[in-house]
């Protein structure tokens, strides 16, 4: 029996991401079969979807589409596979592309909006990074900060804005809005504000506290 050479020996991650999130993608996810775009693309434009629009929607699925990923620790997992389909939105209100159907069915869904932000379209449309690359490098970090922590801490509600994050810093490379994620000496907090904001629901606001890291889990990227 001989291999299929049509199908890839192993995934490749897209480019820009850190090592970190590359060895997440490559390492825990895999590449299932997505649609094309390019026959919806006319009937798309006689409903007038801009022609950028949907230029933008196919680069998305060239870059993302079919990418099925563990799931996140927030969202009730995230997206199941990351795949676009038709824009949404107007000139005044800016578009929107579909990021992925829900692993269940929920009470929002996940989008891209006008300026590349992953997030999530609830009560209202709440960005929570400032692109899918920023995600996936949070997923990244989530999975690398919970095997290497000693202590895991959930808190939730109120006590979230009590934290105390003196002395840490943003991490930059989860390109954090909405959702953010904050280092210390020997410490990582995961502050997950979405569903909060996305149905002004304070009370389900939360953090997860990751401690007792080395330099390794900290860093790692």
């Amino acid at each position: 029996m001989t291999a299929d050479t049509r199908l890839p020996m192993a995934l490749q991650a897209p480019e820009g991401l850190s090592r970190r999130a590359r060895y997440f993608v490559e390492g825990h996810g895999l590449r299932v079969p997505c649609r094309d775009l390019t026959p919806f693309r006319e009937a798309w434009l006689e409903h007038g979807i801009p022609a950028a629009e949907i230029d933008r929607a196919m680069a998305f699925q060239t870059r993302w589409g079919g990418l099925a990923l563990p799931p996140a620790p927030a969202y009730e997992g995230g997206p199941r596979v990351l795949e676009t389909d038709v824009p949404e939105g107007s000139a005044a209100d800016g578009w929107r592309l579909p990021a992925g159907d829900c692993r269940f069915s929920m009470a929002h869904g996940f989008m891209i909006g006008p300026g590349g932000e992953f997030g999530i379209d609830a009560d209202h449309w709440t960005p929570l990074h400032a692109s899918t690359e920023g995600w996936v490098e949070a997923l990244a970090l989530a999975d690398h900060a919970g095997y290497w922590a000693r202590t895991i801490t959930k808190i939730k509600g109120a006590a979230v804005e009590e934290l105390d994050l003196d002395g840490f810093e943003p991490v930059p490379e989860v390109q954090g809005l909405v959702d953010t994620w904050w280092r210390g000496e020997d410490s990582l907090i995961a502050v997950y504000r979405g569903t909060a904001s996305g149905f002004d629901a304070p009370q389900c606001l939360r953090a997860d506290i990751y401690g007792g890291l080395d330099a390794w889990g900290l860093g790692g990227n």
